[in-house]
């Protein structure tokens, strides 16, 4: 075998992650008042950007479900734009190699709100979309203590459901993580929490519906009510007092933000549907080529030139991401719209199952590119307001090619599973694998996991020994020895 030289070329294509590209990227998902902010930031810093005023931007005007033509997705703005990218990394978001402002705190996961909490929780109670819906929407009302407003009449109108789907959603929702949550007053709180301990008796209910009485210290009135003596009384308000009536607030103070929607959907006079983008939440800033031309011919030196020149390049990249931006978001939430048609005419119960792959495909745009849109967007509705995610239900392909099974739905499969297997044949994730394929389920061992873990059920290997623990307790307990 002998070593040679030789000059070879190949052709090939890779996605160059530029600061440009990745500020698209990030500009994409921002929030309103997130992106509000950066917008801010750069028209103190960019002598070249102003304001413009609210006829400039022409992405505000009402628009036809079916008339929105094609656009590229945000991301493709790095390529088309006939700029360069900005000059500073920094300034878009990233670091430089030894940057001293390298900050550490920035990789730290975020604390989980009390929001995000329930959200898990309903991601696994409930596996058709109507209940997930009708629960998103109760989960949305709660406040920062866990309360949700005393009447929830206009819940069931709203989403088109009946008041029974509306109350059973939400029976599932007050067994939810901490105890007392998506009560409606005091009173249902500290019963929720009470049924949770076991101690929920008609004594401790008749003292719970009087809690006006123990307000006043009305102790005699309160002993009467509930027919015990002095004793009792003084360990059931001991009790009640041991109870936590804000459950939300162990989540911490979450910074809150009015919930403004990005999309307003209203209905046509054809019997169709209008999709027009909230001008509120668009920045509105244009590049002023009239001082730059003043700059030009007044600035001599190079270092000065360099810098009205970049100063021209963020501009202009600016303005065009900021359009690209509004013209995605509105593209998304459209064709959104034309595939939950059904929802909006007729309520939850029409709601489509819906992945980010089928509004992808749709309107040729990248999946991950439609997952930024849809975070933290917001949509007004004739039945109410809704983050943009909420219209999708992931799924898992069918192993006989017939119709998708929602994520949720897989999950609850595998919990049901697990609850039902025997103490001496304790299931592995390879064996729900297979009983899932079984059943018409295609998934791979590692999404079973993944599932499980989530959900917070022990490996089969735990599970085995937790079972072995409890046999040899049940054992001592009734002096049977282990062989």
């Amino acid at each position: 075998m002998s070593l040679t030289q030789r000059l070879e070329l190949r052709h090939s294509q890779s996605l160059i992650m530029s600061p440009q590209l990745m500020q698209a990227i990030k500009l994409l998902q921002l929030a309103h008042l997130d992106l509000k902010a950066f917008v801010e930031e750069e028209l103190e810093r960019n002598p070249l950007l102003e304001r413009a005023s609210a006829n400039a931007t022409g992405i505000e005007s009402l628009t036809e479900v079916d008339q929105v033509s094609a656009e590229q997705p945000a991301e493709a703005v790095a390529y088309n734009a006939q700029v360069p990218a900005p000059t500073t990394y920094a300034e878009w978001g990233g670091r430089a190699s030894g940057n001293e402002d390298y900050n550490l705190e920035a990789f730290v996961a975020a604390e989980t709100t009390l929001l995000e909490n329930l959200a898990e929780q309903l991601a696994v109670a409930f596996t058709a979309p109507a209940q997930r819906m009708i629960g998103q929407y109760l989960i949305d009302l709660v406040d920062e203590a866990g309360y949700l407003p005393p009447d929830l009449g206009q819940a069931a109108e709203r989403l088109g459901a009946s008041q029974k789907d509306v109350d059973d959603v939400l029976a599932v929702l007050q067994k939810f993580d901490p105890p007392g949550v998506c009560a409606r007053n005091l009173s249902e709180c500290l019963a929720i929490q009470l049924r949770e301990l076991d101690r929920y008796d008609p004594a401790m209910q008749a003292l719970v519906e009087h809690l006006d009485l123990l307000a006043k210290r009305d102790i005699a009135s309160l002993r009467k009510l509930c027919g015990v003596d002095d004793e009792d009384i003084a360990d059931m308000i001991g009790e009640i007092r041991r109870l936590n009536p804000k459950p939300g607030m162990k989540f911490g103070s979450a910074r809150l933000q009015t919930m403004v929607p990005d999309v307003y959907v209203r209905p046509g006079p054809d019997g169709g549907w209008h999709v027009e983008l909230n001008s509120d939440t668009l920045p509105r800033v244009l590049v002023n080529q009239t001082y730059y031309s003043e700059l030009s011919k007044k600035i001599g030196r190079d270092g000065d030139k360099s810098y009205v020149t970049d100063a021209l390049q963020n501009a202009t990249w600016l303005v065009r991401a900021l359009d690209q931006r509004a013209r995605t978001i509105l593209k998304v939430a459209t064709e959104i719209v034309r595939q939950q048609d059904g929802f909006f005419t007729h309520g939850v119960a029409h709601l489509r199952p819906l992945n980010l792959k089928a509004v992808a495909d749709a309107i040729q745009m990248h999946e991950s590119t439609v997952s930024r849109v849809t975070a933290n967007k917001y949509m007004a509705t004739n039945r109410g307001t809704f983050e943009l995610k909420y219209f999708f239900t992931t799924s898992i392909a069918s192993a006989d090619g017939g119709e998708a099974h929602s994520a949720e739905a897989v999950r609850h499969h595998i919990k049901q599973l697990i609850d039902s297997e025997e103490p001496s044949a304790i299931l592995s994730d390879d064996t729900i694998v297979e009983r899932l394929r079984a059943s018409g389920i295609d998934i791979a061992r590692r999404t079973v996991a993944k599932y499980r873990e989530a959900m917070r059920i022990p490996c089969s290997v735990q599970r085995r020994r937790d079972n072995e623990w409890v046999t040899i307790n049940s054992r001592a307990s009734a002096g049977v020895r282990r062989p």
